[in-house]
């Protein structure tokens, strides 16, 4: 099939900041062909590249676009919020006990049950088997320790680790803007 008969729906466009980078990379910044239409209206983007997708209206052609940029900076903030989806980029989708990437959870290292709290510098992804192992023990008593401190990361270390896991399609349009490094340690 080719690109111009694709469904609208298969063509997202990639958001750049007005510095020409992405406003994340994990998730990656997309918006639907709808939001991406509305924006170029209200003259809030420019557009990059386009598809050779078009939509029409009775007195109306246009190209989708698969880039945009934001006609005004967007200044991204310094510290995520804390979310299991961040706590897990965070941990780079790894059991910090057995390093296992499946049936992922969350560990409080000072159990809830001990004054525990639900914080970055208190949480760590952990699988099913050895959250439930560890239980309402401390490290210590429980003889299992995180392979890393947990911390409070930064927007950008979520996004070098973000880029550790590049989603399943990337347009080409889009590859002159993204740094996919699979090449970093981790």
């Amino acid at each position: 099939m080719t690109a111009a008969a694709t469904s609208p729906e298969a063509c997202p466009a990639l958001v750049l900041n007005a510095d020409f980078r992405p406003l994340s990379y994990y998730p990656l910044s997309l918006w639907s062909w709808q939001e991406t239409v509305k924006a170029v209206f209200l003259d809030r983007v420019n557009i990059v590249s386009e598809y050779e997708r078009a939509v029409h209206s009775p007195s109306f052609e246009m190209k989708l676009p698969s880039v945009v940029s934001l006609k005004s900076y967007v200044k991204p903030a310094l510290y995520p919020a804390f979310t299991r989806f961040n706590l897990f980029l965070r941990d780079r989708f790894e059991c910090q006990y057995c390093q296992n990437g499946a049936d992922l959870t969350f560990d409080h290292l000072i159990p809830r049950s001990r004054g525990g709290q639900t914080r970055w510098d208190n949480v760590v992804a952990a699988c099913a088997p050895c959250n439930l192992r560890k239980g309402g023990k401390m490290p210590r008593e429980a003889r299992m320790w995180p392979a890393q401190k947990p911390y409070r990361p930064t927007v950008h270390q979520l996004h070098k680790n973000g880029r550790l896991f590049p989603p399943n399609y990337l347009h080409e349009s889009w590859m002159d803007y993204l740094y996919w490094d699979t090449e970093l340690e981790p």
